[in-house]
């Protein structure tokens, strides 16, 4: 796992050791982040469902100015934290189960990315919390990666985009 951007471009993170956890893809990453680019500088950035953080570490990599890191994993966390102790960067980690999370927030994001695990209802769940709370600013972006295409309603937000990179599909939604 590293840094494909930014100040910490070419930077090797501590991967996780183990099944359980399942790192989006640097072809995915790169493509996601190229597509992101003009919105990462400055930006409030949610990864929701972690794992080791790779896209909140890129995002702060990238210029973002706050990134909130939430996973159920103590596991996932500690890599989470030692990659930040390694990049010497700040970020607030929360333990929490998403929806506690989505309820108790009191920011709004320009970028959520939602990545729970696959076979889950957890991301079509998640994305109506982040509607429901108002959580993206006026212009912000979820996306969803997820094992297969995005079928149903996220009422509130608004699917404008939809990639496939592997086995991986990320799709894209803004505020209605």
């Amino acid at each position: 796992m590293r840094i494909i951007g930014g100040k910490y471009r070419g930077r090797t993170l501590t991967p996780f050791r183990g099944r359980d956890v399942r790192p989006t893809s640097d072809r995915a990453k790169e493509s996601l982040f190229n597509i992101l680019a003009p919105e990462i500088s400055g930006a409030n950035v949610l990864d929701l469902f972690c794992g080791t953080g790779g896209i909140g570490l890129e995002a702060l990599s990238r210029g973002a100015d706050l990134v909130v890191f939430n996973d159920v994993s103590k596991d996932s966390l500690e890599i989470v934290r030692k990659n930040l102790a390694l990049l010497k960067a700040d970020a607030k980690i929360y333990n929490l189960d998403y929806r506690v999370l989505l309820d108790r927030l009191d920011v709004k994001f320009d970028i959520i990315y939602i990545d729970p695990p696959y076979k889950s209802e957890f991301g079509a769940d998640a994305l109506r919390l982040i509607a429901q709370k108002e959580l993206l600013n006026t212009g912000g972006i979820a996306v969803l990666e997820s094992d297969r295409p995005f079928e149903g309603e996220a009422d509130g937000l608004v699917c404008y985009d939809e990639r496939k990179y592997g086995i991986a599909y990320l799709t894209f939604f803004t505020p209605d």
